[in-house]
């Protein structure tokens, strides 16, 4: 059975946390290198990091800079930054009652499949919907996880890069997210849909360490994996 690591980052800044996923995944390469190099069989290690961000927004590598609707002085007087970044999709919104996951995962140790893991992380959340009584689906030839209706509502975007079949960047769950700033984008690139949360479903307040329980719990699940907690590296790796 496999380990993944558990480090609940709390609410932190996007390139704060950005720098962190890519020194982890430079070192999760760095051993497998290492190992075809010299012919060893060192484990690599799988990460989960969950968070929150102050308001922001990311831009994918395919994604058009015209779907971010809003100014740098319309930015500024809604105190939010943006980055373009290095993971797959469009643009998307994070913010404070947000739950964002990070899975820094190896695929080597589970199966060697994007599509796969990009799946695998939609029925994670569509299970953990579930507990909130909220029925999540997925979209034909859409990522994420999505509520049906008229028209179709995007509760989780997820975009993800992969390198020497190791990951980075994740998912968004909307939670108790603000989603008026959702109209300062077109998200996921994606028109005539609209975006939802949890609290917009169930007119609850969601409990976010209940929210993170339930997502650790099917992540060890669906992933047969055994769940750790580990603070030494990854705290002097945020250093």
């Amino acid at each position: 059975m496999k380990n993944i690591i558990i480090k609940d980052l709390g609410l932190i800044n996007y390139q704060k946390c950005w720098d962190l996923q890519e020194k982890i995944h430079k070192s999760i390469i760095d051993i497998k290198r290492e190992n075809k190099k010299k012919n060893k069989k060192k484990n690599t290690k799988n990460y989960l990091l969950l968070c929150e961000h102050p308001h922001v927004f990311t831009l994918g590598k395919n994604g058009k800079q015209n779907h971010l609707l809003a100014n740098e002085k319309i930015l500024k007087s809604i105190n939010a930054s943006f980055y373009k970044i290095n993971r797959g999709g469009d643009i998307t919104y994070h913010g404070p009652g947000q739950l964002v996951g990070y899975p820094i995962f190896d695929l080597d140790n589970f199966f060697t499949d994007i599509g796969l893991f990009l799946r695998t992380l939609e029925e994670i959340i569509i299970q953990t919907l579930k507990d909130f009584n909220v029925q999540g689906e997925r979209s034909d030839g859409e990522t994420g996880v999505w509520i049906n209706g008229v028209p179709k509502r995007k509760i989780c975007a997820m975009g993800i890069r992969a390198s020497r079949w190791v990951t980075m960047h994740g998912f968004a769950l909307n939670a108790n997210t603000n989603l008026d700033y959702f109209n300062h984008i077109v998200p996921c690139g994606i028109k005539n849909k609209e975006v939802t949360s949890i609290y917009r479903e169930t007119k609850q307040n969601v409990n976010f360490d209940y929210l993170k329980e339930k997502i650790i719990n099917n992540f060890s699940s669906i992933f047969n994996s055994k769940i750790e907690y580990e603070e030494g590296n990854l705290v002097s790796l945020l250093r």
